[in-house]
């Protein structure tokens, strides 16, 4: 059966190092590289047969996890392992609560990044069960429930675009923009746009890893 694994990273050598450690693993893999999350959630929309995601955290496109809520919302079943530069257990804790299925440093050794991808494969990497009795868990898990087109009209909203400028970048009306907020603002229990881009800067949306 065929296999596809997207390997998602600005930096064309580490997607090198990656693709060799996927080889090593999955020798028949057909492997699909993204420098921005923008030809990441492309890629994830048009393969049928994905198998796995490394994903990088600091991507063109990307504030803080919403590279790991897109994605996951493209592609709900497929296990997304992070390889990143973040520091801290913290970071991890994050990009699981998000979607990731495990976390790696960029500095990790080519044998734990190759076991890594192997337990992710086999589903013997989980990611840590959400605590949803803590309200913090609770609104990240709603906002790693919004569909791929609300994550994207949310970080608009974070990077300050007007209705009129998400429109034109996402390719649609106005009115569907608005209808897309409302249903943003329903989902996470807020007023305003302006809430809305509290609650997702309180989640680490916005934050450069």
């Amino acid at each position: 059966m065929n296999q596809t694994v997207l390997i998602a990273d600005d930096h064309p050598l580490f997607r090198q190092a990656l693709a060799l450690a996927v080889g090593r693993v999955l020798p028949e893999a057909r492997i699909i590289e993204a420098g921005t999350l923008a030809s990441a959630a492309r890629a994830v929309s048009d393969s049928a047969d994905l198998r796995l995601i490394l994903l990088d955290l600091k991507m063109p496109g990307a504030t803080g996890y919403s590279g790991i809520a897109l994605l996951h919302a493209e592609a709900p079943t497929v296990p997304i392992l992070v390889v990143s530069s973040a520091d801290g257990s913290a970071a991890a804790e994050e990009a699981q609560a998000f979607g990731a299925i495990g976390f790696l440093r960029k500095d990790s050794d080519l044998g734990a990044i190759e076991a890594a991808i192997a337990g992710a494969i086999s589903g013997a990497v989980r990611a840590a069960a959400p605590r949803a009795a803590e309200p913090v868990e609770s609104v990240r898990a709603t906002v790693a429930g919004l569909t791929p087109t609300q994550l994207k009209v949310l970080l608009a909203v974070l990077e300050g675009q007007l209705n009129k400028q998400i429109a034109h970048s996402l390719g649609m009306s106005e009115a569907t923009v608005k209808a897309h907020m409302t249903a943003i603002m329903r989902k996470l229990d807020v007023r305003n746009r302006t809430q809305a881009a509290l609650v997702a800067r309180s989640l680490g949306l916005d934050l450069h890893h």
